[in-house]
């Protein structure tokens, strides 16, 4: 393993409301993940797992916890330094992609590496890089709406890896496609992460999606309920999941 923290959180917890009418998302999470893992969360609806995919990703704040991002506790910062670590540590990818319809395929690639004030020759060359390794290369001066939604999301998916962020947060990244262009983005994550470019965390509710990660885990209620990891079948990973999934009443989805 990576000796790299990337995250951790200690006793994480979120309540939403108060006195009576007070609800608890999540109930002291306890998690790390070091640089260049490929985490997925997976659980039932309500489980929590969007809620602790927004305050790692510093869309929210947790009620009580400590959460650090690549050596710095994002709980006790301003928004003006929670900005700047979203622009330099961490990429998106939207289940809707996000893509601007007035860009073009590289400008939107390119668009957070402009915007941090990389000249014009380093935005076309990394993005033209990144679209090689994507099967995007032919599409670049392309506009959303001439691309498939596979495509979209693997210019996304892009877009994220362009600043060489920390890590990158994916919600639901593949529940917009269908099966193949689904592979084909999940493969692309796979190979990213295997050559060391991107460490990952993916909230999903597919099995198939989840296999493609190294470790899987799964909350209900609020708490992490268990820890899969991956061996040297992706199959094998995959059934494992069914398995679990089938074991708490296939209630994960």
């Amino acid at each position: 393993m990576n000796e790299k923290k990337v995250v951790e959180i200690k006793n994480l917890v979120k309540n939403y409301g108060t006195g009576g009418f007070c609800t608890t998302a999540l109930k002291g999470i306890d998690l790390e993940i070091f640089q260049n893992d490929f985490i997925a969360i997976m659980g039932p609806s309500g489980s929590g797992k969007t809620t602790l995919l927004n305050i790692l990703s510093t869309i929210d704040k947790p009620t009580q916890g400590k959460v650090m991002l690549d050596g710095i506790d994002i709980t006790k910062i301003s928004n003006r330094d929670l900005s700047k670590i979203r622009r330099d540590k961490i990429g998106f990818i939207f289940q809707d992609y996000n893509l601007l319809d007035t860009m073009t395929l590289q400008d939107n690639i390119a668009l957070p590496l402009s915007l941090n004030g990389a000249s014009g020759r380093i935005c076309i060359q990394k993005s033209e890089t990144l679209a090689q390794m994507f099967g995007l290369k032919d599409h670049l001066r392309k506009y959303p709406y001439q691309l498939s939604g596979g495509q979209k999301q693997r210019g996304a998916a892009c877009r994220a890896l362009i600043t060489n962020p920390e890590i990158i947060f994916a919600d639901e990244p593949t529940g917009a496609l269908d099966s193949r262009s689904g592979k084909e983005l999940l493969e692309c994550l796979k190979m990213v992460n295997d050559s060391g470019q991107a460490t990952i965390l993916m909230v999903t509710h597919d099995a198939f999606s989840a296999s493609y990660a190294k470790d899987v885990y799964i909350l209900s209620d609020g708490q992490i309920r268990c820890r899969l990891s991956k061996g040297n079948s992706r199959r094998e990973f995959y059934d494992k999941i069914i398995d679990v999934q089938a074991s708490m009443g296939g209630d994960i989805a």
